[in-house]
């Protein structure tokens, strides 16, 4: 395999830019950091619990009003 030049890297980046869009490419380098981590902490032995990631909860509905006769 050749070394690959910058304007290569451009295309690949172009590429997976329109076929995964640009909210979805944060989520993806944060997946991939995440497993990264996980094989690293895995390869050094060391076991800590994971960390959940953080959620939000969708805003409290609030009752619908019963229509009065």
């Amino acid at each position: 395999m050749g070394e690959f030049s910058p304007f290569h890297w451009m295309i690949v980046a172009i590429v997976i830019l329109v076929l995964f869009g640009g909210r979805k490419i944060p989520e993806l380098m944060r997946g991939l950091g995440e497993g990264v981590r996980g094989f690293k902490e895995g390869m050094s032995g060391t076991s800590q619990p994971p960390t959940p990631p953080a959620q939000t909860n969708p805003p409290a509905e609030k009752p619908s009003e019963e229509k009065k006769p």
